[in-house]
């Protein structure tokens, strides 16, 4: 199993056991791919859910270019419901699973198809 594996392994017990879902694996493997070598990177393969600048990163780089959503407030109330499901006093929350929920959350999952 490579490195990619192992840290959608990771990724999905992520989502099972500290968020309470089911992933779809082949949407999580997608965005995992999307997130490109940062998932390799310990600073940038975890989002600071404390930072409102590391939030305003994921806001602008990720839902308005990649997933191209209109700025608003929803958009950062999404950030703030995704890392609340997360959990606040969880230290590691992985990029690309907070990306994945944020995915799912706008129903936006046809831009990794």
């Amino acid at each position: 199993m490579g490195k990619r594996d192992e840290l959608i392994a990771k990724y999905a017990d992520d989502l099972k056991n500290k968020c309470g879902m089911t992933p779809d694996m082949a949407l999580l493997t997608k965005v995992t791919i999307g997130c490109g070598p940062s998932i390799y990177d310990a600073d940038a393969a975890t989002v600071a859910g404390g930072q409102a600048s590391e939030l305003e990163t994921v806001k602008n780089n990720f839902l308005i270019k990649k997933l191209g959503l209109k700025d608003g407030p929803q958009l950062m109330a999404a950030i703030n419901s995704v890392i609340e499901t997360y959990g606040k006093s969880e230290r590691n929350k992985h990029r690309a699973v907070v990306y994945y929920m944020l995915t799912k959350h706008f129903g936006k999952e046809s831009v990794y198809k």
